[in-house]
């Protein structure tokens, strides 16, 4: 299993279309075969910051997830939104109990 944690600040001004955005992404991704997981955090010290927290069963799902239409649309969409890039870690885990 693959967790993703995508660390993301957006511009004050722009808060309200990003999580207009998001909505899409995050149903979309959710219906993608070999998504387990796909939500979206707020920091609860920062309206702005956001982490999407993403959990795949394998890389061939991460893959043909970021060639879907609504991830890349959403990458278009965002980037001038952005305060600052988006800070990507990615996680291969196994569940152990």
């Amino acid at each position: 299993m693959h967790i993703i944690h995508a660390h993301i600040k957006v511009k004050s001004s722009e808060r309200e279309t990003f999580l207009d955005l998001t909505k899409s992404l995050i149903s979309g991704s959710q219906a993608e075969p070999g998504n387990i997981s796909y939500q979206l955090f707020q920091d609860t010290n920062d309206i702005n910051t956001f982490i999407m927290v993403e959990e795949w069963k394998d890389l061939d799902a991460i893959h043909y997830h970021n060639q879907t239409g609504h991830f890349i649309e959403f990458g278009k969409k965002a980037i001038d939104i952005l305060a600052s890039p988006v800070v990507v870690k990615t996680f291969e885990v196994k569940e152990i109990l």
